[in-house]
């Protein structure tokens, strides 16, 4: 089997919010998280401005590929999330927002917390204590100790533990 390119995220947390937030009104957005389709690659291409080619990390077998949508608007997928269940933990392969929630003029807030969030709640329905890993850039290392309450494990390698974890579901995912 081909081993797959080490990919470092570098996803930024602009802020926990309790859903999605919508950056000019300041409203918030109940979101739904499912599975990406084939139909939905059409508008996740490098074409229209998405990093990471998620047609390929659809056909890989080894990975879950999910998309954040809002409740009532699901047809434009606001953020996507790769991730592959390991023996003891979920790691997350790839964490991306739409292009237009990134950067100054970003549409809405809260979009990559909310996919880890969604990472750490498949982590406790797997029976893994809501542990998830991943590959951080350095820089921001840092960023993400603060915003998640993830550790730095060892080279680029961060893990949310199970409280950290439980945190991020409160805020996001509403019993």
């Amino acid at each position: 089997m081909k081993k797959r390119k080490q990919i470092r995220l570098d996803f930024e947390i602009d802020r926990l919010t309790n859903s999605i937030q919508n950056t000019i009104s300041g409203d918030s957005f109940n979101t739904l998280v499912s599975q990406l389709t084939i139909a939905d690659l059409k508008q996740v291409t490098r074409k229209s401005g998405w990093s990471f080619n998620w047609k390929a990390e659809l056909a890989n077998n080894a990975n879950e590929v999910y998309k954040l949508t809002i409740v009532n608007n699901v047809s434009i997928v606001q953020g996507l999330l790769s991730l592959s269940v390991e023996n003891d933990h979920v790691f997350m392969n790839l964490v991306e927002s739409a292009p237009f929630n990134i950067g100054r003029n970003k549409l809405y807030e809260g979009v990559a917390g909310n996919l880890v969030a969604f990472a750490c709640k498949i982590s406790f329905q797997k029976g893994f204590d809501g542990f998830v890993a991943f590959d951080a850039k350095t820089k921001l290392i840092p960023h993400y100790e603060k915003t998640l309450g993830a550790y730095h494990f060892r080279g680029q390698r961060m893990i949310i533990p199970t409280k950290a974890a439980q945190i991020l579901i409160d805020k996001y995912f509403k019993s």
